[in-house]
């Protein structure tokens, strides 16, 4: 990074899974600095979505390195996810032919729920030999038996990652959606579901989707779940392959429950 700022920048890492993250300072000016961001982030920055890209450099050995304005926030807490500025905010984004196009240009094919079961399945056959679980079973086999119900759905930009602390309050109360790099073509319904599966009362489903700008109805409510329960198991598999176990029951607690939730136990 000195050798595209100059050393009289003070350069920090800025955390996160990949570690190609950083923060960097010189006399008030103050950038974010990331390796091969998401390579629509200029379209994100001219929606109002991610903070401004400031400058993006290709290095000599290919990396890409974005600079966009470091703002000072905070993350959502939980509890502020059930707000309808969040629900405007991704209806914005699921409603964006720019990013769709965008996306789509550079490659990204829209993500088929038959091909998720596949991975999933595949995953678990592969694992079943050390450690598996009947209630993964089943619930593959409810995802199977409810396959129609999702399939040949409307495809739109969706974030796949919705968890609180990627929602940025800035000091200054614009509110942003960060950390694009799971972003895929799919349906809405993933980011909804995992959403309101995790931070908003069921009671209040209808509420936060009305002012997100769809009805809640039965079709919607089978593909949220869908999308749920093939996340929740997705989820225990990440984990249980890291030996993280504790992660991993925890998630599978979760399954649990929705499975009670939905009748699937001895489905």
């Amino acid at each position: 990074m000195e050798q595209i700022l100059g050393k009289d920048w003070t350069i920090t890492p800025a955390g996160g899974s990949t570690g190609e993250a950083y923060y960097a300072q010189r006399e008030g000016k103050r950038l974010f600095l990331k390796r091969n961001s998401s390579p629509f982030l200029a379209v994100l920055s001219a929606e109002g979505i991610v903070p401004k890209l400031v400058w993006t450099k290709r290095m000599e050995n290919g990396d890409v390195i974005t600079a966009q304005q470091w703002l000072e926030g905070r993350e959502l807490s939980p509890g502020e996810i059930n707000h309808h500025r969040v629900a405007q905010l991704l209806s914005k984004i699921h409603h964006s032919s720019e990013l769709l196009d965008l996306l789509m240009r550079i490659g990204k094919k829209p993500l088929d729920p038959e091909n998720i079961l596949q991975a999933l399945k595949a995953e678990e056959q592969e694992a079943s030999f050390v450690n598996t679980n009947i209630e993964i079973h089943q619930s593959l086999r409810y995802l199977n038996e409810q396959l129609n119900h999702v399939q040949d759905q409307p495809k739109v930009v969706c974030h796949c990652d919705m968890n609180h602390n990627n929602w940025l309050l800035t000091d200054d109360d614009q509110l942003y959606l960060i950390d694009w790099d799971n972003a895929m073509v799919a349906d809405p319904a993933m980011d909804l579901g995992m959403l309101l599966h995790w931070y908003v009362p069921e009671e209040e489903w209808a509420q936060w989707l009305e002012l997100y700008g769809v009805d809640y109805n039965d079709a919607l409510q089978k593909r949220m779940y869908w999308y749920i329960i093939a996340q929740t198991i997705s989820f225990i598999q990440w984990h249980r392959n890291r030996k993280e176990d504790t992660e991993a029951a925890r998630w599978l607690d979760d399954l649990k429950r929705l499975m009670v939730k939905l009748g699937i136990m001895n489905h």
